[in-house]
């Protein structure tokens, strides 16, 4: 066995966990590290790895990586559990990161020990209507929106999501990889709860069924939002908490305010 050993930080914003490795522990092995330290039973364990590069002029980039070792744009919780852990261990209350769906500045807004109450502004959605075919399903219509990264909201009736006959699990699995998305989308499930309260599921890209998602709350609310005229500020409720979005006007940012805790830090072979 290696001797070697990787600092690692494990943080999670409503059940959505990742891990946090600074970049220069990655020695070019960021696919591998990830499917390797997120597996749930023979390592760590989380949805994915943000890999934390201090740069020469003090800035700060991420690099995300999910479970299965593909590079995503962003998350919008990961970025939150990196503000976490940089508020919690340099004392930062505001911080920029910089990620490849766009710069996300985050603040602490209330901090309890290791739990945190952090607002993000999550850039300006793009979004808009569109009717996708999957194959042996047939037309899903639902709402393309991009938040730095790429998702499709599916707006359902019933509580257990289900939708064209199918679990919401099962239909996010074939349109999350379908051939019309070349790198794969995110699929949230979305149902209405009031005029200013959702409750979603999503399948991420990458990851599969997941408690939580940060863009994934932002595009199903800018879908809510724009399509059915929900109010501009709202509650979005996930299995694993709820989180709380305004958005003033289509070509305004959006704002995300939602928990974010550090878990544990620790060592782990690298090998």
């Amino acid at each position: 066995m290696s001797d070697k050993k990787i600092f690692f930080v494990k943080a999670h914003a409503c059940g959505n966990d990742f891990l946090v490795l600074e970049e220069s522990a990655a020695e070019g092995r960021h696919a591998q590290l990830a499917r390797k330290l997120c597996a749930r039973n023979t390592s760590v364990g989380a949805d994915g790895i943000e890999f934390l590069e201090r740069k020469p002029d003090g800035s700060i980039f991420l690099r995300l990586f999910n479970a299965d070792g593909s590079e995503a744009e962003l998350s919008g919780n990961g970025t939150r559990c990196v503000a976490a852990w940089l508020a919690l261990s340099e004392k930062k209350n505001e911080v920029v990161l910089g990620t490849l769906g766009g710069p996300r500045s985050c603040k602490v807004i209330e901090a309890r020990g290791e739990h945190f109450l952090i607002e993000s502004a999550m850039g300006v959605p793009a979004m808009k209507a569109r009717t996708i075919t999957v194959a042996g399903v047939g037309e899903v219509d639902g709402a393309d929106v991009n938040v730095g990264n790429p998702h499709i909201v599916i707006f359902v009736e019933g509580a257990d999501f289900r939708s064209h006959g199918l679990r919401w699990e099962d239909l996010g699995a074939l349109i999350c990889t379908d051939a019309q998305f070349p790198q794969g989308t995110n699929v949230e499930f979305v149902r209405v709860l009031g005029k200013d309260k959702i409750e979603f599921r999503i399948y991420e890209r990458g990851v599969g069924p997941t408690a939580s998602s940060g863009t994934g709350t932002c595009a199903s609310a800018a879908a809510a939002m724009v399509l059915l005229g929900m109010e501009r500020e709202l509650t979005a409720v996930a299995q694993g908490g709820t989180q709380r979005v305004v958005w003033p006007a289509d070509g305004k940012p959006m704002l995300l305010t939602g928990p974010a805790e550090v878990i544990c830090t620790g060592e782990v072979f690298a090998q």
